[in-house]
């Protein structure tokens, strides 16, 4: 039996059914609202990868799939690779988000501007998947790298051009004497130009294999004890008959008995290209000083002469191979450009370096610094002893 509803009563019933529905629907929304609030926990970095950042020579970043750097090395941040929380390059950038899609490791190099000095950096990049929700990005600087290989191409370059101009002059000589048979006078002539181009030729020669020699053992295996007081006097002897016939004064002051460690050819080698150099550019009736000191710690070697002195832009160049800063007149001396790069090799395997001073328009000095044998503290030391012997 079923029992009358009153209209009020009805009403009274479904209005507590609808307030009872826009509860459940308010709170329904509510805690989808407060689900979303709370911060999803980030997918896990595998683990050690941190580790393994902090020792790469390569610089090392791992980034999430949209991009963002969640670690990096310490050298990715000097590197320049990471700006406000982002790879720093677009290039790169965009070899992430090629792997981001298809999970395949890329390798690539690019020619990458610095951010703070502008200056190009060559760097070989790869990038990988690294678990699911990551990439590893690894980037090499190949700076050096094109920087060595770019010198050796020009070093081959220079040194073919340097042997032809001596082996033409002579195979064109040869052809001149051929034709001059009959006139002695003329093949005297030749002749002695022959000898000339010969002896440029062999000087080249006899420099090239020096200079690799110095570049090939950067350091010296086993030095010794060397008196700068006979470096400089082997070297003067050397240049003495050139001297001589520009009527020019060689005088050397050394003071005390300076001693450094190394070889005592290749540091008179050194000092007798600067000294020559000095002859050569100098005017007749001139004069070239060579002086040596000890000061502090370091032993310093000068070559000053009155030549007309080298201008500022060219004192940053002429230590580079076959640099000349005149070449007509290089030629008419026999230089060869390598003179003062091997000085420069010779100091940096001794642990120094050489250095150039000159107003431009009078004269120059030329000074090597080198490591002495002998602590400053110790003055009262005898030169002629050893570390071994005393």
């Amino acid at each position: 039996m079923v029992w009358p509803v009153e209209p009020t009563t009805a009403a009274v019933l479904g209005g507590a059914a609808g307030l009872l529905i826009g509860f459940l629907v308010w709170a329904a929304l509510g805690l989808s609202d407060r689900e979303r609030s709370v911060p999803q926990p980030e997918s896990e970095i595998p683990p050690g990868v941190t580790a393994v950042l902090a020792v790469l020579r390569s610089s090392g970043l791992v980034v999430d799939h949209d991009g963002r750097v969640v670690r990096s090395s310490p050298s990715a941040v000097t590197f320049g690779l990471v700006r406000t929380g982002w790879i720093a390059h677009e290039e790169i950038r965009e070899m992430t988000r090629q792997v981001s899609r298809d999970g395949v490791i890329r390798d690539a190099e690019f020619e990458l501007r610095s951010g703070g000095t502008g200056a190009v950096i060559f760097a070989a990049v790869r990038v990988a998947p690294l678990g699911v929700d990551h990439l590893l990005v690894l980037v090499e600087d190949q700076s050096q790298g094109h920087r060595v290989e770019a010198t050796r191409r020009d070093f081959v370059a220079n040194v073919s051009h340097e042997l032809k101009t001596p082996v033409g002059g002579i195979s064109l000589l040869a052809e001149a004497v051929q034709g001059a048979k009959d006139d002695p006078e003329a093949v005297d002539r030749f002749a002695q130009r022959m000898q000339g181009e010969a002896v440029r030729l062999t000087t080249l020669i006899k420099e090239i294999v020096e200079l690799s020699r110095l570049q090939g053992s950067p350091v010296l295996q086993d030095p010794g004890l060397v008196e700068v007081r006979e470096v400089v006097e082997e070297a003067l002897e050397h240049q003495r008959l050139e001297a001589e016939a520009k009527e020019m004064t060689l005088t050397a002051k050394v003071d005390g008995g300076p001693l450094v460690r190394g070889d005592q050819d290749m540091l008179v080698t050194a000092v007798r290209n600067l000294v020559g150099n000095a002859v050569s550019y100098s005017d007749e009736g001139t004069s070239v000083g060579v002086g040596a000191r000890r000061f502090e710690d370091t032993v310093e070697i000068t070559v000053t002469d009155q030549g007309p002195g080298i201008p500022a832009a060219d004192q940053e160049r002429i230590f580079e191979r076959f640099y000349r800063r005149d070449a007509a007149r290089s030629r008419a001396t026999g230089g060869t450009g390598l003179g003062l790069s091997i000085v420069k090799h010779v100091c940096a395997n001794h642990g120094g370096d050489v250095r150039v001073w000159s107003d431009g328009e009078h004269g120059s000095t030329f000074t090597i610094r080198l490591p002495s044998a002998v602590p400053a503290d110790d003055e009262n030391l005898d030169p002629t002893t050893t570390k071994e012997n005393r």
